[in-house]
Formats: structure tokens, C-alpha cells, sequence
């Protein structure tokens, strides 16, 4: 397929994606509180270089700049996420307006520049003062925490704002947040409860904001982002075909069955055993409460075998000769073919966005002042070949958003890993589009 052959409808969605934290910085402005990711990356040994998200891209007072780079790329969409901690700076209380104020304005000039604001709620900057208080999502008491702040913004945003998220991937602040400590909080206890509990608040703290949602916006859509992977086999064998499905099951089961089915898959309650989630009555009910569409974070497969590299499921990553990214993540753009059909199958969603997907590679200035990065162009065009041929295929795929539309504080990589089709120049926060964004400005007005 080539690009001139790449069929998406005129109303489709050409956006790209961002987080607060890694791009915001102003973290001590407008009566904004800590997060658990400002505690993290201050913490000795625990980012790449110490680096923090105290400045990050400056996004807080060059949102203009950067609206204007999003008309540049003829974007149709952006997808951020609020700040929680600054809007109720301790978690729940008093609302601060200044925080507020400032979405309010962001969605404004989106709106005014022709872009279609898409907001995620929770894209891990958990308040510090909730983190305190019973460890975070450990605490069943924060689905109430979370409904309020949800109630704050969508009463703020929602006369303009109709896209909703509510999460963005669960798996990945409940196993590496709580469990191996990987990102904040940063706490490494071996302990699978931890990673159910905590996922479990989350589902319902999920369930409750799309409750709040719909009462609050009218005509909203409202989803939910899953970190998703292509999951395979090593070998036919009984055993990796078990320890595959095992897999699956942890990374993408788990937090797909109860929003769609109303329940925990079986076979991984199975597994956890004693350490499966505190389920009380009418909690899946919450959970699985209808969704407009299903929000779909792909980077990367994984093929599995059977092995001790993750003890607890008995399984071991087969990593085979590839082209990969900055990250070491494989590039292979059939597998992200097989995510779509597959939640289109297995989940009947009303709609799916691409979410997230991108690649981070060593991006330079050459010496023209431009940023030529072959190597993410060929990237996304083999990824936009398969969007369109899920699309084809009956997928009720709706969007896709590049992640990232900015270089940016790339969490415990710090700013060792530029991901964006904008190269940001931390030292100035000088941006220049390179030659991705050029590509995705030439699929976005339909020239391919």
C-alpha cells in the first residue's frame, strides 16, 4: 500500500497526543500542588540524569506557540490530559480556578484553530496528598476522590469539551507504579495484590467518572485508553501456547474483560488466587457501565514462551532479530493490525482511536536547522498502512493520534528519549517541525 492508496473518510481524526506532566513544567505556578511524579523524578537514582518535569516544554505558557504548530500539521485533534493536582491541588477540597482557567483557555484556542480538544482525566500525575493518604489507589476511598475531580472539570469544560478518557493505561501506573516501582510511586513490593487492588480502584474509579460524565456533557464520548500488545506464542507447543495466553491475560485481559464482560477474567483469577481483587457487590456493574469507544495505546508485540523472567506467570519474552526503536521496542507494524481486530472481535467497542503510537529514535539537528528523521517517517507509514487496512477490514476505527506531538520529559528516561514530531531544544524551547510532522501534516490534508 502506498500513501497515495492510504483511505481514511473525511471525518476522520489526525491528532497528535501529550501528557500534563511531561509537557506542562510551571509545576510550582498558579497555585498548582505536587504530584507523585514531581516527588518521583526528584528523588535520587530514580530518573535518567535526575531530570524532572519542573520546566519540561514550557507547554504551560507556550500553548499558543504550540496550537499554532498543531494548524502547521493540519491536526483535527489533540489529546492531553488535565493536571488533577492542579485543579484540587490536595487531591479533593477547594477547586482552583487558575487551574482550571488555564484548560479552559487551551481548549478555547483549540477550538478557535479548528482542533478537536480530546481530554484524558488521569495520565498518572496522582496528587501527592492523595499518595499520602493510604497509598493512592490502594485506597478504595479515591473512587470518590476521583468522581469529584471529574465533577470539577466537566462542569468547567464540558459546555466545549465532548471527548472524554477517563484513564490512560492502567497496567502500566498498577504494575510498575505499585508493584515494581519502575515509575511513580515508585514502590517495589513483589506483591501481585497490590497490582489488583489498585487496578481494581481504578476500574471503578473509571466507572464512577463515566457516570459523572454523562450527567454533566451533553452528546459526551466517553472511552477509555488501554495499553495494548499484540501477544504471541513462541511455538505451537502446549506450553508457550498457555503461557502466551497467560500474558494476555495480565496485560490486556485484565483490564479490558471487566469493562466490557462485568467480569475478571477467569483464568487469571485463577492465577492470582488470594491475591485477586476486593470485589464487593455491585462493583462490576460500576465497572462496566457502556463506553462510546475504546482508546488504543500500541508500540509494540510481544512474543512469549514459557520461562522464569516474569515468576509469577512462569513466562520468558522471546526478543527476535528486528529494526527497534531508542526504547528497544521491535518495530512491526502487522502487530498493530491485529490489536485493532482483535478488541473489534473480542470487545465490539462503538468506536476505536488509536490513542498512542510512535516511535522514540536519537532525532539531531543537521546542519540545515532541520530535523530529518527518516527512520519515524517509514515508521508511521507502515503503521498508517495497517490503521487503514483495520479500517478497511470493518474496524470502527475512528482516529489516530501520534504520540508525541512534542520531544518531552519521557518519564524515568527523563529527556533521553525524543518521541515527538516536534523537536523541542530544552535549553531555548525552541521547536522545529521535522520531517515526521511534515509527513503526518501531508496524510492529515488528505495528500498522503
Amino acid at each position: 500500500m502506498t500513501d497515495a492508496q492510504l483511505n481514511f473518510p473525511p471525518d476522520f481524526i489526525w491528532g497528535t497526543a501529550t501528557a500534563a506532566y511531561q509537557i506542562e513544567g510551571a509545576v510550582n505556578e498558579d497555585g498548582r500542588g505536587p504530584s507523585i511524579w514531581d516527588t518521583f523524578s526528584h528523588t535520587p537514582g530514580k530518573t535518567h540524569n535526575g531530570d524532572t518535569g519542573d520546566v519540561a516544554c514550557d507547554h504551560y505558557h507556550r500553548w499558543r506557540e504550540d496550537i499554532a504548530l498543531m494548524r502547521e500539521l493540519n491536526l483535527n485533534g489533540y489529546r492531553f490530559s488535565i493536571a488533577w493536582p492542579r485543579i484540587l491541588p490536595q487531591g479533593r477540597g477547594a477547586v482552583n480556578q487558575a487551574g482550571l482557567d488555564f484548560y479552559s483557555r487551551l481548549v478555547d484556542g483549540l477550538l478557535e484553530a479548528g482542533i478537536t480538544p480530546f481530554v484524558t482525566l488521569y495520565h498518572w500525575d496522582l496528587p501527592q496528598a492523595l499518595q499520602d493518604e493510604g497509598e493512592g489507589w490502594l485506597r478504595r476511598g479515591i473512587v470518590d476522590d476521583f468522581a469529584a475531580y471529574t465533577d470539577a472539570v466537566s462542569r468547567a469544560l464540558g459546555d466545549r469539551v465532548k471527548h472524554w478518557m477517563t484513564f490512560n493505561e492502567m497496567f502500566v501506573f498498577c504494575v510498575q507504579g505499585y508493584v515494581t516501582g519502575e515509575m511513580a510511586p515508585g514502590t517495589a513490593i513483589m506483591d501481585p495484590g497490590r497490582m489488583t487492588r489498585a487496578a481494581h480502584h481504578a476500574l471503578l474509579a473509571h466507572g464512577a467518572a463515566v457516570r459523572v460524565l454523562r450527567a454533566n456533557v451533553p452528546g459526551a464520548q466517553v472511552g477509555l485508553v488501554n495499553y495494548l500488545q499484540a501477544v504471541e506464542a513462541a511455538s505451537d507447543s502446549p506450553e508457550d501456547q498457555a503461557a502466551a495466553q497467560r500474558y494476555d491475560g495480565f496485560l490486556n485481559r485484565w483490564y479490558l474483560d471487566p469493562v466490557y464482560t462485568g467480569h475478571y477474567p477467569a483464568d487469571m483469577l485463577e492465577l492470582f488466587g488470594i491475591f485477586g481483587p476486593p470485589v464487593e457487590p455491585g462493583d462490576m456493574e460500576q465497572i462496566s457501565v457502556p463506553l462510546d469507544f475504546q482508546g488504543v495505546n500500541f508500540y509494540e508485540r510481544s512474543i512469549i514462551t514459557a520461562g522464569d523472567e516474569l515468576p509469577l506467570l512462569n513466562v520468558r519474552y522471546v526478543r527476535p532479530p528486528a529494526e527497534r526503536t531508542a526504547m528497544n521496542w521491535e518495530v512491526y507494524p502487522p502487530a498493530l493490525y491485529d490489536v485493532l481486530l482483535r478488541v473489534h472481535r473480542d470487545y465490539r467497542p462503538p468506536a476505536i482511536y488509536i490513542t498512542e503510537s510512535g516511535a522514540a529514535f536519537d532525532d539531531e539537528i543537521a546542519p540545515d536547522g532541520q530535523v530529518h528523521d527518516e527512520r519515524r517517517v517509514a515508521y508511521l507509514r507502515g503503521y498508517f498502512q495497517q490503521a487503514a487496512r483495520a479500517l478497511a477490514d470493518g474496524v470502527p476505527l475512528k482516529g489516530y493520534f501520534v504520540w508525541s506531538l512534542l520531544d518531552n520529559f519521557e518519564w524515568a528516561h527523563g529527556y533521553s528519549k525524543r518521541f515527538g514530531v516536534i523537536y523541542t531544544d530544552y535549553a531555548t524551547q525552541r521547536r522545529i517541525i521535522k520531517d515526521s510532522g511534515r509527513y503526518l501534516a501531508a496524510v492529515a490534508a488528505g495528500r498522503g
